[in-house]
């Protein structure tokens, strides 16, 4: 299983920054992220920035549908998947009602992914309905004093058992060593801050080694 990478983060400046490396197939947003991003959580403003996500190479652009009921939420995730069917996923928290919009949008041909995942039994509902992927939220499950690494990986076994085709991407990463443990143990779909993609390229040891090799070819 290929290792895949998505940008966490709604602000395109990072976008730009960042998407050129070819690390990332796409990236993920929502309201949180918007807001924190000062971008406002609107469908004209959503669709300037997904031309903008896709003019910049994004495979993906995950955006998550909002509303104060099932209606609201099912007409604003029909909107933003019409914004580019090619790439759009639209993101719907796994309650009960972002169940029933989802089922209705998976009906439609759109690829939905299930977010704001903290159980393990979560992934099995998403994979009964033929989500296309579920966000579970490795930091913030560990911030409640529990095993997120070990619940992450129960997630994908469950699966994985069940021979479904739902992509189980991890979410809310704090270290690169949450990426390296979780990858050792078979999690491929990984989204990131710009923060820990920075932390990738922070080893010292690596800078000095790549200085020195500069200074033996200058001849210094």
């Amino acid at each position: 299983m290929a290792l895949r990478l998505l940008l966490d983060c709604a602000d395109p400046l990072e976008w730009e920054r960042w998407l050129p490396s070819g690390l990332f197939q796409g990236v993920t947003t929502n309201p949180t992220l918007l807001r924190r991003a000062g971008q406002p959580c609107t469908l004209d403003h959503l669709a300037q920035l997904s031309a903008r996500a896709a003019a910049l190479g994004c495979r993906e652009i995950h955006l998550q549908t909002w509303g104060g009921d099932a209606e609201q939420q099912l007409a604003n995730g029909r909107a933003l998947a019409a914004l580019d069917r090619q790439r759009v996923y639209v993101k719907v928290p796994i309650t009960r009602q972002g169940v029933a919009v989802a089922r209705d949008l998976i009906a439609e041909g759109v690829p939905v992914t299930f977010t704001a995942c903290y159980e393990v039994a979560q992934v099995l509902v998403a994979a009964a309905l033929g989500a296309d992927g579920i966000a579970a939220y490795v930091g913030r499950i560990s911030d409640l004093g529990r095993d997120g690494h070990g619940e992450l990986i129960a997630m994908q076994r469950a699966l994985e058992g069940v021979g479904s085709g739902t992509r189980l991407l991890v979410a809310s990463l704090r270290q690169p060593q949450d990426l390296a443990r979780l990858a050792a143990a078979g999690l491929a779909h990984h989204t990131i801050s710009p923060a820990i993609a920075a932390a990738l390229f922070g080893s010292a040891d690596t800078a000095a080694a790549a200085e020195g090799f500069e200074r033996d070819a200058a001849g210094t």
